[in-house]
């Protein structure tokens, strides 16, 4: 059953030769982990954690705040803040941070929760 303050995290490490295949990939150039690679977390994290299998993403709002340093466990994070269960909309908080506090990014994710009926809160 999904709960306000419920959270799913994932930690995660960025290496030079995963900075070198997306370099590859997207034409770009960047020293520290890319912001797409980030946020990457968050859609992982809601399409297999939490809310999980079913989910479609409806928006998201990230603030990155701090560069991302290659070979850093960064910790992502998303937390239920509202339930909308009439319209199976799930507002979340996503954050980044590095092992030293450092908030790399953070902001809203909204989500409708597909197949999962049943499972908020009355």
């Amino acid at each position: 059953m999904l709960k306000v303050g419920q959270s799913a995290r994932i930690t995660r490490s960025y290496t030079q030769e995963n900075l070198a295949a997306y370099v590859a990939l997207s034409g770009s150039s960047s020293q520290t982990v890319p912001e797409p690679l980030i946020a990457a977390l968050f859609s992982y994290l809601l399409g297999v954690k939490l809310p999980g299998a079913g989910t479609n993403y409806l928006k998201q709002e990230l603030v990155f705040k701090a560069e991302a340093p290659l070979e850093t466990a960064l910790e992502a994070k998303v937390e239920i803040t509202r339930l909308r269960p009439e319209k199976h909309l799930v507002d979340l908080w996503a954050s980044c941070t590095a092992p030293d506090g450092t908030v790399i990014c953070e902001g809203r994710s909204l989500v409708k929760a597909k197949d999962v009926e049943g499972a908020f809160e009355p």
